[in-house]
């Protein structure tokens, strides 16, 4: 059966009653999650796993995965009437969507975000129909090669944490270590549990994500206040003839920037749309606009934003590999249920791979047709006390733990590892690579058991093929080459500012030695324009 049957036995799934209203309501929490400021995709999605363990694995996938794309369509609204991202990837939308606004344009700017999201999802989910047979010819792949692939996987997750380096890669042995807990796979027998029975089957991923990324975004609200000011005038909803030509060209190049992007492990949203708004006022004709109200800058970051959306779950339905924190959330939710992201899920469970591909395109139609008739309806829900909206998001945290596997272990799971992510936050430690780790790390130790197994202890094994030899050299530069790329930056404007005039040498070395903005850093919260009680 080719890739295009699949899809659309994909989308006859997915339109049945059932998997439809599952798709709408995800849709609808991912525009709240997007729209509040401090609640995240990471800790919606961790707070709703358990609830795909209760209706079963293709309609909870399928709620679970718009909950994702949902937040970026949501994240736009604020962004543009109140100046206050709900996400980090939306922070590149407030540079021109709220001059728009202001000059009651703001719904001209909320269309085009709107149609600029879904064609960026368009363009994702056509890349990742095609690079569906790509999971096939992975089969082929031995031990050895995954091993390289989980390293490579777990370099760009670490390399990619900017000026963090170290930082990362501490959390990133910290994920590794509490993958470590259980039964080890060859001997069967217990490690680092503490004579615990409860720890046998190892940590548990849910009530770790919950607590890292869900309830220490709610405890870092208790802190900070969102200063929302005046919503600013939506003015006439329809873009001129003018704003559609200006837009169809960001779109297009936000598409691809946003795609390829997303298929790099641990690149974050901000990134590709810091990327394309970037681009957008250098290609622009009208570069003095930008600062004032350019269309352009609303077009390719919320194009690149939602295309990059997608292509993340590109690794993970190919490889098994989870590029991102949502990713290795939404990979739990196939864990849960028994199912194996990566190649073995088209060979085995081809229904659910394709049915959950489809939801894709679905939910984001049905986000395209939400989105701008009901703004004014979204926006009520910022009126919800914050006092009122943690004690129901943390009791549903607590609840979600437990009913997963039983354990009243796993709420102490989760209240700690709240307590641990938010002290992380306040040293400015990223968060990702822990959640990733813990997923890669038992990739990591199966197929370097194995690879060691078949080859007597040999350890030359694992570069022995030239395709693991290749991407375990890639591995390294992308450890190493971040550090020496910022160095060698430094270093450049270091000379400049020596050989710049006298009278502009001492702003100069100042400059010089600043630190270089490290596109690629992970945003540690996503609370924006806030102010201290």
């Amino acid at each position: 059966m080719d890739i295009f049957s699949s899809l659309l036995l994909g989308l006859q799934e997915v339109l049945t009653p059932v998997n439809l209203l599952f798709a709408l309501a995800g849709c609808v929490l991912g525009m709240v999650v997007g729209i509040l400021p401090g609640f995240g995709p990471p800790a919606a999605m961790a707070l709703l796993l358990p609830v795909t363990f209760v209706v079963g694995p293709i309609p909870g996938i399928i709620m679970i995965a718009a909950i994702l794309y949902g937040s970026m369509y949501g994240g736009t609204i604020t962004a543009v009437l109140l100046n206050v991202p709900g996400e980090p990837s939306s922070v590149a939308t407030t540079l021109e969507g709220f001059a728009l606004a202001k000059k009651g344009r703001g719904g001209p700017a909320l269309v085009i975000a709107a149609v600029g999201s879904f064609v960026g999802a368009f363009v994702g989910i056509i890349g990742m129909v095609l690079a569906a047979p790509l999971a096939m010819a992975v089969l082929t792949l031995g031990a050895r090669e995954y091993f390289a692939i989980g390293v490579l996987g777990l370099a760009l997750v670490v390399g990619l944490s900017g000026r963090h380096l170290i930082k990362g890669l501490v959390c990133a042995l910290i994920g590794l270590s509490i993958g470590l807990v259980g039964l080890d796979p060859v001997m069967g027998t217990p490690r680092f549990t503490g004579g615990m029975p409860e720890f046998f089957d190892g940590i548990d991923l849910i009530a770790v994500v919950m607590g890292l990324f869900g309830l220490s975004e709610m405890l870092v609200g208790l802190e900070e206040r969102v200063v929302t000011g005046r919503i600013s005038k939506l003015g006439r909803i329809a873009p001129s003839r003018e704003e559609w030509r200006r837009s169809w060209g960001p779109m297009a190049r936000g598409s691809v920037i946003g795609f390829f992007m997303g298929l790099l492990p641990g690149s974050p949203g901000t990134a590709a749309t810091f990327t394309s708004y970037v681009v957008e006022k250098k290609l622009a004709k009208r570069e003095a606009q930008f600062g004032k109200g350019a269309i352009e800058g609303v077009a390719g970051p919320e194009t690149a934003n939602n295309a990059l959306g997608i292509a993340t779950m590109i690794p993970m339905f190919t490889l098994g590999i989870p590029s991102s924190v949502t990713m290795a959330i939404m990979m739990g939710a196939f864990i849960v249920h028994g199912l194996t992201p990566g190649p073995l899920l088209f060979r085995d469970h081809p229904d659910v791979a394709w049915a959950i591909i489809a939801s894709l395109l679905v939910g984001n139609l049905l986000l395209l047709i939400m989105n701008v008739p009901l703004i004014r309806v979204w926006l009520l829900i910022l009126r919800i006390p914050y006092p009122i909206l943690f004690a129901l998001v943390v009791g549903l945290m607590i609840l979600g733990a437990f009913v997963v596997t039983g354990a009243a272990i796993n709420i102490l799971v989760l209240l700690v590892s709240g307590v641990v992510g938010y002290l992380l936050r306040k040293l400015d430690v990223p968060l990702a690579p822990i959640a990733l780790t813990m997923v890669l790390g038992k990739i990591l130790e199966e197929n370097l058991v194995r690879a060691l197994l078949l080859s007597d202890g040999d350890v030359s094994t694992l570069v022995a093929s030239p395709f693991a030899a290749t991407l375990l050299a890639v591995a390294g530069l992308a450890l190493i080459g971040p550090p020496i790329f910022r160095l060698a930056s430094r270093t450049r404007k270091a000379a400049a500012a020596v050989a710049a005039p006298s009278g502009q040498a001492g702003a100069d070395a100042a400059e010089a030695v600043a630190e270089v903005p490290e596109t690629f850093d992970a945003v540690p919260s996503t609370h924006y324009s806030k102010e201290k009680k």
